[in-house]
């Protein structure tokens, strides 16, 4: 890899991150409830977006620059689970499995779906 391409990822990751932010926060002011939709609607988006790049087989740089650095900044693991873990210690652990298994179901979903698209194209 070269210098330009390893800048290059650092400055698309910080745009994912950035990105993340938004996503989150504007979602999260309009759906108010229990669930944290927020960072469910930015995992779910970057899931049928990483499914696309995968259906269209995407490699090199662009699987880079696209795929980690973009899409592995924009979802997160960690605050996912973070919010599960707070919406059962705070006596929801009802919504804690339903977050978790809406998140699975759908992020498989959304990655099945993105993949058959970008396969399609």
């Amino acid at each position: 890899m070269t210098l330009l391409t390893w800048i290059a990822a650092g400055a698309i990751g910080g745009l994912g991150a950035v990105l993340r932010a938004v996503v989150d926060h504007e979602v999260s002011a309009r759906m108010r409830g229990v669930l944290p939709l927020g960072i469910l609607a930015v995992n779910l988006s970057g899931a049928l977006a990483i499914g696309l790049l995968a259906g269209l087989e995407a490699g090199g740089d662009t699987a880079l620059l696209a795929g980690t650095a973009l899409l592995g900044s924009y979802t997160t693991f960690s605050t996912w689970m973070l919010q599960a873990w707070a919406l059962d210690r705070g006596g929801r652990r009802d919504a804690a499995v339903a977050y978790l298994t809406i998140s699975l179901v759908l992020g498989l979903g959304a990655v099945a779906l993105g993949h058959a698209t970008g396969a399609a194209l």
